[in-house]
C-alpha cells in the first residue's frame, strides 16, 4: 500500500470530490474480474472512486483494505458507500508497441463535435486562400 501525507490525502479528496464511480462492487464481492476492471480504471484515472453496494461498515472497510493490497493503491477516503482510491499510472511495458506514440493530427478527431469543427476550419482555410488568390475577392 502506497502511504499518503495529510495535505496529499487532502488534496486528493478535493480532486475526487467531482468524480463520479467507475466500479461497482455488488453481491459477488471482489472477484478477479472486478480486480483487473480495477485495475484499467487506475492506469486510465490514478484516481478512481468505487461503489459498494449491500455491505456494512466493517466489509466496507476490509474491502478497502483488500482492494489496497491487491493493486498497490493508496486508501483515500471511505465514506458511506463510496471508496477512494489512488495510484500513480504505471508504465507499460509492451514490448510489441513503439516507445512513443506520434502526436495526433488535427485531422484525427476523437468524437463527432471535434470532426466536425475541423471540418469548418479547414473549410474557412480553404476559403480564405480561394479569397486571395481570386483577383474578385479583394475589394
Amino acid at each position: 500500500m502506497i502511504e499518503l501525507s495529510p495535505s496529499e490525502r487532502r488534496d486528493l479528496r478535493a480532486r475526487a470530490h467531482g468524480l463520479h464511480p467507475v466500479v461497482t462492487i455488488a453481491g459477488n464481492g471482489l472477484s478477479l474480474g472486478v480486480i483487473a476492471e480495477l485495475a484499467r480504471a487506475l492506469q486510465a484515472h490514478e484516481l478512481i472512486k468505487i461503489r459498494i453496494q449491500g455491505a456494512e461498515r466493517a466489509r466496507r472497510d476490509e474491502l478497502m483494505t483488500e482492494i489496497c493490497a491487491a493493486l498497490d493503491t493508496a486508501p483515500v477516503q471511505h465514506i458511506g458507500n463510496i471508496l477512494i482510491v489512488w495510484r500513480p499510472r504505471r508504465e507499460e511495458q509492451d514490448k510489441n508497441r513503439p516507445a512513443a506514440k506520434p502526436a495526433p493530427r488535427a485531422a484525427t478527431a476523437k468524437s463527432a463535435a471535434a470532426f466536425a469543427a475541423a471540418a469548418r476550419r479547414a473549410a474557412l482555410v480553404r476559403a480564405g486562400q480561394e479569397r486571395r488568390r481570386s483577383p474578385r475577392g479583394r475589394g
